[in-house]
C-alpha cells in the first residue's frame, strides 16, 4: 500500500468516526444530587455560588460532656493559596496512635496525667508525658489544675480530622 492509499484509508476511517459521532445519543446527564443526602453542600454551594469552597461543621457532645458547635468554611482558592506548613506541625501531633488515643479518653471526661498513663498501652509516664506536651503545645489539649481537656473549639475539627482519615 503506497502512502496516498494509506492517507485514503485514514482519510475514510476519520471519516466514519466522525459520522458515529455525529449520529450518537447524548450521553446521559449526570444524577441529581439528592438533596436530602447532600444538604450541607448544596447550601455552601448556593452560598458560595458555585466558586467553590470547604467547610468544617459539626455540634457535638462529647461523652465527656464538653459540648461544642463549630464551623469554619473558606474558599478553595483561598486555601489552594495559602502555605499549608502552618498546619504541619497541628497535622503531625494527631499522627500518631498513642496520642489520638490519649485525645479519644479526655474527651471521654478531663482526665489527669496519671489518669492517662494507666490506661493500656500508653507507654512509660515519660512516653505519655512527651505526648501531652505535644498535644498541649498545639492546641489540641489544653492542662487546668492538673487535668487535661480537648478545648470546645478544637472538639469539631478534630472530630472532622479523624473522619477524614477513615476515606
Amino acid at each position: 500500500m503506497d502512502d496516498d492509499d494509506r492517507l485514503a484509508a485514514l482519510e475514510a476511517r476519520i471519516a466514519a468516526l466522525e459520522a458515529a459521532i455525529a449520529t450518537a445519543p447524548p450521553p446521559p446527564p449526570a444524577p441529581a444530587l439528592d438533596p436530602d443526602a447532600f444538604w450541607a453542600l448544596e447550601g455552601l454551594h448556593a452560598r458560595t455560588g458555585g466558586a467553590g469552597a470547604v467547610m468544617i461543621v459539626g455540634e457535638v457532645v462529647a461523652p465527656g460532656g464538653t459540648e461544642a458547635r463549630w464551623q469554619e468554611g473558606v474558599g478553595a482558592d483561598e486555601l489552594l493559596a495559602e502555605d499549608w506548613g502552618r498546619a504541619a506541625d497541628l497535622l503531625a501531633a494527631l499522627g500518631h496512635p498513642v496520642r489520638l488515643a490519649l485525645l479519644r479518653h479526655v474527651l471521654h471526661g478531663q482526665a489527669t496525667a496519671r489518669e492517662l498513663q494507666a490506661i493500656d498501652g500508653m507507654g512509660t509516664s515519660g512516653q505519655v508525658y512527651h505526648h501531652l506536651r505535644h498535644l498541649t503545645a498545639t492546641g489540641w489539649l489544653r492542662s487546668l489544675r492538673g487535668r487535661y481537656e480537648v478545648p470546645p473549639e478544637r472538639v469539631v475539627p478534630l472530630l472532622a480530622a479523624v473522619l477524614g482519615g477513615r476515606r
